[in-house]
């Protein structure tokens, strides 16, 4: 159980902040990255549009910064014509437009043409019209218009432009300080404009350590004031001038206190509106789907469009308007969960959604709380039940916990909008079951590795995984069972090796071995050894197999094939062939681990085991490939089967019907099957001893099938035996004296 806690340690100290690990930061941010994925709504609001400054905007008005006046008309259209409900700039307006040369004409006035009053009086009723600056000012001033700004933290701490009012003030807060984001500097609009102006948000981001911007702030902290974004002051505007009020976690608050903000209230004619936010005064930003004009998120407009009138009066009635660029030389571009290169304004435009619709997704306060919560109460459930679990309940149990964090954690996502954490608590379970894993495999597994040792080299890999699951079941000691063992020899081998260099003769052996063993394998055998050109093999053990006789005969016509498929490819390439001999028998045998102290197998001995490898041996006699027990055929029925002979092999004084597998039913052509008959009948004849019967057969036989080795061998017997008198007790067994 140890073992358990130590995952659930790192994983509290992490949550608590006391050892916070950045790989564990960061597979935070994917898990937040991957379930905002899953639940974007991938739907158009209608509600809002950006006007944008694109490439094909400022190749038709020019570059950016426009002039005033371009602006003053933007406005205008955008209010009078177009009918905008309310107008934000993801924009900010530092310097003076200096492009009308009304600058230049007031300097004149007041220097070397000071004394000239006509040209003082021309340049006084020429300012209106050349002052862009007043010309924006008044366009801006009349209408419900939001221009941006943005804070720094410069450590020369300095100003740019003029700032607005702040939404929250000491006087408005008492002693009561707020934790957010401080910054110490600014870049703001020029007086003229943000004094026209009615209202006016930073448009800061908060990108995280990776750089991949999540949420933004919604209030920051400048001189002990607390200034409003974009996006909340647009959503105020929107309201109908909405009147902000905090709201903390607790109501009262002692002198110097740092409270904690739960959100803003916004009340309006219309109702109240709450806005939560997480403990840096910041909202995630909740994302709709790819950004930029193909995104579909929201309607975007070129500004040109807009500025030459050729957007369709009326179109953007009602809307509330973000203006900004996607043009990537003015580098408001950003890399976001949804997106590598997500325009600044869309950020805007999806927190704003995002108070439209009453959703603001958010971090509580209480979210570390909640990760150690969590985090604790799986990582001692699992190391508990762990270890009083088989491994595959232990497998189910993580799982279960696994997929109940993740169910939990979604649920308050898309239910409540919370931004918990997730992956410190799904990294202590996968960690505690693998602990888990990891104690029971050395613990416990070292009877199954010892398993693996003993029969890994004997035994197919599958069976190998069977014995596996329970290892207590199989051991070396010796046992007698029923199994069915071959014995396989190559024909032709030590002619052919006297021809070939040892490296040419090797590289054909092993391949020639690598064919046989893979047939033998894929039908569950186990290899015994290899004595020079010949292969043992048996079936039935060390896992016991109902149909081990059925597989071995399977596995030696597959080994059949595979030397026939291997001749062929030595005719190809002008190589001599190989042909082999198989010997199957099935009956009593003792099994396990034998040898000398020197050197031991697991392996077969016997008396069935003695008959397999004699019948190997009668191979050749027959002409046959393949030459298998009366027990073998018994118990494999699923075959065809010709009887080759009743033998007495040597050591051995009752006669063994032997026969030879021709195939599976289906795969016999109906010529084989009346060959077969005829075979059958010929070889009934033989022993009835009725020569002439039996001859004619044959001959008939032969005839058919001229180079058929098996009917030429009987030929020659018949031929003996047709000189020997009736015999009343003679069996038609054959006695063979040699190995």
């Amino acid at each position: 159980m140890l073992w358990a806690l130590v995952p659930l340690t790192i994983g509290v100290l992490h949550a608590c902040g006391l050892a916070p690990l950045q790989l564990l930061e960061r597979l935070e941010h994917l898990a937040y990255d991957v379930r905002l994925r899953l639940s974007l709504p991938r739907t158009a609001d209608e509600r809002i549009v950006i006007v944008d400054i694109d490439e094909s905007s400022l190749e038709r008005v020019g570059r950016w910064p426009w002039s005033r006046d371009k602006m003053a008309a933007f406005t205008t259209e955008l209010f009078e014509r177009q009918g905008a409900l309310v107008v934000g700039f993801d924009l900010v307006f530092a310097e003076a437009d200096d492009s009308s040369g009304l600058k230049s004409l007031q300097q004149l006035a007041q220097g070397p043409l000071k004394s000239d009053a006509r040209f003082a009086g021309e340049v006084d009723r020429l300012t209106p019209t050349l002052d862009f600056d007043a010309r924006f000012a008044s366009a801006l001033d009349t209408q419900n218009a939001v221009l941006g700004y943005y804070f720094t933290s410069d450590r020369d701490a300095k100003g740019r432009g003029v700032l607005p009012a702040p939404v929250l003030t000491p006087g408005q807060l008492g002693s009561v300080e707020l934790r957010a984001t401080e910054w110490n500097g600014f870049g703001s609009n020029i007086g003229v404009l943000a004094r026209a102006a009615p209202g006016a948000g930073f448009f800061n981001a908060m990108a995280d350590a990776d750089g991949v911007v999540r949420s933004l702030p919604l209030l920051a902290k400048y001189q002990e004031r607390y200034y409003e974004s974009l996006a909340l002051a647009v959503y105020r505007s929107f309201l109908g001038g909405a009147d902000l009020v905090p709201v903390f976690a607790s109501a009262a608050a002692d002198a110097g206190e740092r409270r904690i903000l739960r959100g803003v209230e916004l009340r309006h004619a219309g109702g109240r509106a709450f806005v939560p936010v997480d403990d840096q005064l910041a909202v995630l930003v909740p994302y709709r789907g790819a950004g930029g004009p193909t995104g579909g998120s929201f309607r975007y407009v070129p500004a040109a469009d807009v500025l030459t009138g050729q957007l369709a009066a009326g179109s953007l009635r009602g809307k509330a308007v973000l203006v900004g660029t996607t043009a990537p030389g003015l580098q408001d571009l950003r890399a976001t969960p949804v997106g590598r290169a997500y325009p600044g304004v869309e950020t805007h435009a999806s927190v704003l959604s995002g108070f439209l619709d009453g959703k603001a997704m958010y971090r509580p306060d209480y979210a570390p709380a909640f990760d150690v919560v969590q985090i604790v109460l799986a990582g001692l459930l699992l190391a508990f039940a762990l270890p009083l679990l088989s491994a595959g309940q232990a497998l189910l149990l993580a799982g279960a916990v696994f997929v109940a964090l993740v169910a939990l954690n979604a649920w308050l996502y898309l239910a409540l909008g919370l931004a918990l954490p997730l992956a410190a608590a799904l990294v202590v379970v996968l960690l505690a079951t693998a602990l888990d894993m990891a104690y029971g495999y050395i613990t416990e597994g070292r009877t199954k590795r010892g398993l693996a040792q003993l029969f890994g080299t004997y035994v197919p890999p599958e069976l190998v995984g069977e014995m596996l699951l329970a290892p207590e079941r199989y051991s070396m000691q010796a046992a007698s069972r029923e199994l069915t063992v071959m014995f396989c020899d190559m024909r032709g081998f030590t002619a052919m090796s006297e021809r070939m260099e040892p490296v040419q003769l090797q590289a054909l052996l092993n391949d020639i071995f690598s064919r046989l063993t893979q047939a033998i394998r894929a039908q569950r055998g186990t290899i015994d050894k290899y004595m020079g050109d010949c292969v043992m093999a048996f079936w039935g053990a060390p896992v016991p197999t109902p149909d081990h006789a059925a597989l071995a005969v399977r596995a030696a016509l597959d080994m059949v094939a595979a030397v026939d498929a291997l001749n062929a490819q030595h005719r190809a390439r002008g190589l001599p062939e190989i042909g082999i001999g198989i010997g199957l028998n099935t009956g009593p045998m003792c099994v396990g681990d034998m040898g000398s102290d020197v050197r031991r197998s697991y392996t077969v001995i016997g008396d069935a085991v003695n008959l397999g490898s004699r019948l190997e041996g009668l191979c050749k006699v027959y002409g046959v490939e393949i030459v298998a027990s009366e027990a073998t055929r018994l118990q494999a029925p699923g075959f065809v089967w010709q009887e080759l002979d009743r033998v007495r092999v040597k050591g051995k004084e009752d006669a063994v019907a032997i026969f030879c597998p021709l195939g599976e039913p289906g795969a016999l052509t109906q010529d084989q099957k009346s060959q077969l008959d005829q075979w059958h009948q010929a070889l009934a004849s033989l022993r009835a001893q009725d020569w002439p019967a039996c001859e004619a057969r044959l001959a008939r036989l032969r005839a058919a099938a001229p180079g058929n080795p098996l009917f030429a061998w009987y030929a020659e017997r018949l031929a003996q035996l047709r000189v020997v008198p009736y015999q009343p007790d003679w069996d038609g067994a054959t006695r063979f004296d040699t190995k």
